[in-house]
């Protein structure tokens, strides 16, 4: 009777690993599936950047060019997108570019409809534009709180709302919206980033599910740090000098750090399977994990890390918001920025007011 018993029990423990396999190799079949028909080629298709002219729209608006897809820049500086589209037609790339302000609606609108009379369609939007402001609480305003919002999750919205009539009339389209893993967990002496970005990741989540049944898929892209050359346009407050310092040299560090072609590329094939979130860098991967499974713990050790940031400057001088081009001081020496500052020459970043050669030679063009 054991023995039977025994029997049974090995042939129903049999069976229920068989079926669960199935079922398994079910699904990932399904997956497989609906990956492959979900992949688009992007010869021929219209891709909109918002801060297409510098940075990571920048480095993001040469793959898509190597693939064949025409280019509509938009940003608010027309001189740096000029010279993102010299660049960029040099090579034989049909650019359209359009000075906007994302966070003008009115603006917004102007651009798209621009944008579709002279290239016929939108296929792609990327939501890239952003600005960062670094210091402690104590410096920080509700105009720079204000200022985070409107770039990062009114100026999003703006271009979704005028691109997605079109691309339901289309029958198809992609939504890229660069996020940060700021917007998953939120990180010391970033509050306005962290907030708005946060807001702005809980839009694309929500869009995912509501634009899927007209066959628009929505990216949600949260990368960790990335060496786009960004350092010296963030904005410093407080202790200007300390934080642009600490910023300057997590944004340069391998160990910290991606490069901004092997982000761009991650961004270009998740748009391309239309994946509904990426998360770019080991470390922003292991930081989410950590934070999903034990949020008091990451809480309470973001408290003691935050201790040993710089504190807050209530001077006057403290409350005003400096470029990291204008911070810089040998707290942050050139060697140790290097690999960041070489991102910033290529990819536009310099600000007009900094002299080229006043970055270290490995940096230059």
């Amino acid at each position: 009777m054991v023995t039977k018993n025994s029997q049974l029990q090995r042939s129903t423990a049999t069976g229920s690993v068989v079926r669960l396999a199935l079922l398994g190799a079910m699904a990932a079949g399904a997956l497989y599936t609906a990956r492959a028909r979900r992949r688009i080629a992007f010869t021929g298709r219209t891709v909109l950047i918002s801060g297409g002219s510098r940075g990571l729209g920048l480095e993001l608006a040469r793959l898509f060019a190597a693939e064949g897809a025409n280019l509509a820049l938009i940003a608010r500086d027309a001189e740096e997108l000029s010279q993102a589209a010299r660049e960029l037609e040099s090579h034989g790339t049909r650019t359209f570019t359009y000075p906007c302000d994302i966070t003008d609606s009115i603006q917004v609108r102007q651009a798209v409809a621009a944008v579709i009379e002279q290239v016929g369609h939108i296929d792609v939007l990327v939501n890239n534009a952003g600005i960062i402001q670094v210091g402690p609480m104590e410096n920080m305003t509700l105009s720079d709180y204000e200022q985070a919002m409107a770039v990062h999750f009114w100026g999003p919205l703006s271009l979704i709302n005028a691109v997605v009539p079109h691309m339901k009339a289309l029958g198809h389209g992609r939504i890229v919206n660069i996020t940060s893993l700021g917007g998953k967990v939120a990180i010391s002496h970033l509050l306005p980033y962290v907030a708005s970005k946060f807001a702005l990741v809980g839009l694309s989540e929500g869009l995912r599910a509501e634009l899927i049944k007209n066959r628009i898929y929505v990216t949600t892209v949260c990368p960790g740090l990335m060496r786009t050359g960004s350092h010296l346009h963030a904005m410093f407050k407080g202790k200007h000098k300390q934080e642009y310092a600490l910023f300057a040299l997590a944004n340069a560090s391998p160990l910290l750090s991606t490069s901004s072609k092997a982000a761009a590329r991650a961004i270009v094939e998740a748009c391309r399977y239309g994946k509904a979130e990426i998360t770019i860098t080991p470390q922003a991967r292991l930081l989410r994990i950590l934070n999903g499974l034990y949020p008091s713990f990451v809480a309470e050790s973001f408290g003691i890390l935050n201790r040993a940031l710089p504190g807050a400057n209530q001077e006057p001088d403290g409350y005003v918001a400096k470029p990291g081009g204008a911070s810089r001081s040998m707290l942050a020496p050139a060697l140790l920025t290097r690999r960041s500052d070489a991102a910033a020459a290529r990819n536009n970043e310099v600000p007009a007011e900094m002299a080229i050669d006043s970055l270290p030679p490995g940096a230059q063009r």
